[in-house]
């Protein structure tokens, strides 16, 4: 309690263009080993890169959405590091002139609203990926991946909590998505973050020696190896030890960080321009236009959709976390302008069923004009709420339409009231126990009864209609029991 930790991020997004970031080889996931591959990715003699116009137009639209700087002019440099997977023995990356600095980000805590800073954002290449043999002391390379298109995203050390610093990461993760530069999939790796932590006592100003976390997945995994090495630190530092700046690696299985090597610093790598490309400058003009085809990002509809349709905080998060979701539910809306209906609907009905088969709204086999015509059923008491549910496993699985299951299968709520009251009358004079109980003041028996009257209907009364005419015929056996 008397520590506090000091924690900045750097997130590296792989860009979903359809061509590497210095030659034209596909960036498809999932290919077969180094069959993504040319002379220039694998690093050959004699080549020349040539950077990708589409990945430069995706670093923009991610400066523009984190309120940062554009530089005019920026410049690739070489990262100089020696590591199987990375065939120049240097990665192309950005150093001294970043595309892009001095941003930030809005994310919601505890406490409310924070800004978290952007020192920068560059652009670089992916390295290749090392495939382990379990039963050999050998690994093997996959070159694929290298060359293809990232962004690196710098925060500042303003993050306190893993709390916080799991909410920047979604945030981040949520407008990468919404500008479609990167599909956000941490598993495969499109979406992978390191975390620099330090701890220092409450109220001091310097930093403590930081350490790096790697091999972090997950945001629950990101959240837990913070937990982790906050806890490990204070211990340390509680005991008079000093905490070693260093590498390490979170290991999901033992819950625990591991040593990996000491941490590099700026110089270990000999940054110094790249001279096969020159610098880039990037046009006023050119920026503008980008920033005209930006969509509305998810801050903004999340604060727009509670305004707008009167939606509760949770609703409108849960709706806006996907882009594809969100324009469902408008779409559904403006079909049937009952937004909370929809919302409950979607979240409780469509969202369990996708979820249940790993799908996204995209798969989806209802439609917006299919679902608005099911509330719509259910809203001018054609059809109950009950009969809905089953209603809508059908469309589910066939892709019928409300209609068209309701039409085929009789299932239009009975609202005939002299028919009901018939119906009524029988269940009251066979239970004439339960109509003791409801005399003598037992009023949760009424919900007996209408589970009888709705059983000899086949769950097609109006149950507002049945609960009425109950009462009313309760009351006349009541009184005329006086």
């Amino acid at each position: 309690m008397n520590y506090e930790a000091v924690i900045g991020l750097e997130v590296h997004i792989q860009l979903l263009t359809n061509t590497k970031m210095f030659c034209g080889c596909s960036t498809k996931f999932g290919m077969p080993p180094n069959t993504n591959v040319c002379p220039i990715c694998l690093g050959m003699p004699g080549v020349l890169p040539v950077p990708n116009k589409k990945a430069i137009e995706f670093a923009i639209r991610l400066a523009l959405a984190t309120n940062c700087t554009i530089s005019p002019v920026n410049q690739f440099a070489r990262k100089n590091y020696f590591y199987p997977d990375l065939p120049k023995n240097y990665q192309i990356s950005q150093y001294e002139l970043p595309i892009a600095e001095n941003g930030w980000l809005e994310i919601e805590t505890k406490n409310g609203a924070r800004k978290i800073g952007i020192v920068r954002i560059h652009m670089e290449e992916d390295a290749g990926k090392l495939i382990h043999d379990e039963n050999k002391p050998l690994s093997y390379v996959d070159f694929n991946r290298a060359g293809v298109p990232l962004l690196e995203i710098v925060s500042q050390p303003d993050i306190r909590t893993p709390e916080e610093a799991t909410s920047y990461l979604k945030t981040l993760r949520d407008i990468v998505v919404y500008l479609d530069i990167c599909d956000g999939n941490m598993e495969e790796g499109s979406f992978r973050c390191d975390a620099n932590i330090s701890v220092r006592p409450i109220g001091q100003k310097e930093l403590g020696v930081k350490t790096e976390l790697k091999n972090i997945n997950s945001f629950k995994n990101i959240q837990k190896a913070l937990e982790f090495e906050i806890r490990r630190q204070t211990a340390l530092l509680e005991r008079g030890e000093e905490v070693i700046q260093e590498t390490r690696l979170w290991d999901p299985a033992k819950g625990i960080t591991v040593g990996m090597r000491t941490k590099e610093e700026a110089h270990d790598y000999r940054y110094f321009p790249d001279p096969d490309l020159v610098p880039i400058a990037i046009d006023k003009s050119w920026i503008e236009e980008i920033e005209k085809t930006l969509p509305e990002l998810p801050g903004p509809k999340r604060k727009r959709f509670v305004q707008q349709y009167k939606l509760p905080e949770y609703d409108a998060e849960v709706l806006t976390s996907d882009k594809n979701l969100a324009n469902f539910f408008e779409e559904v809306v403006s079909l049937f302008p009952k937004p909370k209906m929809v919302s409950n609907w979607i979240m409780s009905e469509l969202l369990r069923k996708l979820n249940e088969e790993g799908c996204s709204i995209s798969d989806s086999t209802i439609s917006a004009s299919n679902l608005a015509e099911l509330l719509e059923l259910i809203d001018d008491q054609t059809i109950s709420g009950k009969i809905a549910k089953s209603v809508f496993e059908e469309m589910y699985e066939t892709g019928k339409r409300a209609s068209t299951i309701v039409e085929e299968k009789g299932l239009k709520q009975v609202t005939d009231a002299d028919f009901l009251e018939k119906v009524v009358s029988e269940v009251i004079k066979e239970n004439p126990k339960e109509v003791e109980k409801y005399l003598k003041g037992a009023e949760k028996v009424i919900g007996f009864f209408v589970g009888q009257v709705m059983k000899k209907t086949q769950g097609k009364a109006n149950p507002r209609l049945v609960n009425e005419l109950l009462r009313n015929k309760l009351k006349e056996i009541k009184n005329d029991s006086v």
